[in-house]
């Protein structure tokens, strides 16, 4: 054979290492996930129903098992929200959790003064989202969030 076969023979194995060595498919990016409170809504008997937004930012699909998050509005400590909502959330996705309060006495009268001042109240959620990335072990993820509720016009109790 002649050495140009020879050379192009040479290149094209080593294009064929090359693209062999190469990962097909989308990259498999897991991410720290977010919460935050969506809607606040205070019932007739003074518990409040909490819509939780969890967020996947993950390139691939999570299954929520278990939150627990001290929620406190302004300085007054609210009360822990828990669950195991079982909830799988596609990549990059988001979806709403309704959870239950009894809140302590302290954060109903802020809350009550807020809405009825129509002033907005800051949040902080606080605590540990344990969360199961698509074919890969339970993780659990510190959650640290801060932001603020503000009354809802037109829906008396309702804070988002």
């Amino acid at each position: 054979m002649k050495a140009g076969v020879w050379v192009r023979v040479f290149g094209l194995a080593l294009l064929l290492a090359l693209l062999a060595g190469c990962k097909t498919g989308p990259v498999r990016r897991v991410s720290e996930p977010a919460a935050r409170i969506q809607q606040l809504t205070v019932k007739a008997d003074g518990s409040w129903s909490v819509d939780l937004r969890i967020e996947n930012f993950s390139s691939i699909p999570m299954q929520f098992d278990r939150l627990d998050l001290q929620l406190k509005l302004g300085e007054e400590t609210a009360g822990q929200l828990q669950a195991q909502p079982a909830l799988s959330i596609g990549p990059e996705s988001a979806d709403v959790v309704t959870l239950a309060l009894k809140p302590a006495s302290g954060a109903r009268l802020a809350i009550a003064d807020a809405l009825a001042g129509g002033r907005s109240l800051n949040y902080s959620l606080k605590g540990d989202i344990l969360a199961t990335p698509s074919e890969a072990k339970q993780r659990t993820f510190q959650i640290e969030r801060s932001s603020a509720l503000s009354p809802a016009p037109g829906l008396p109790g309702v804070m988002r």
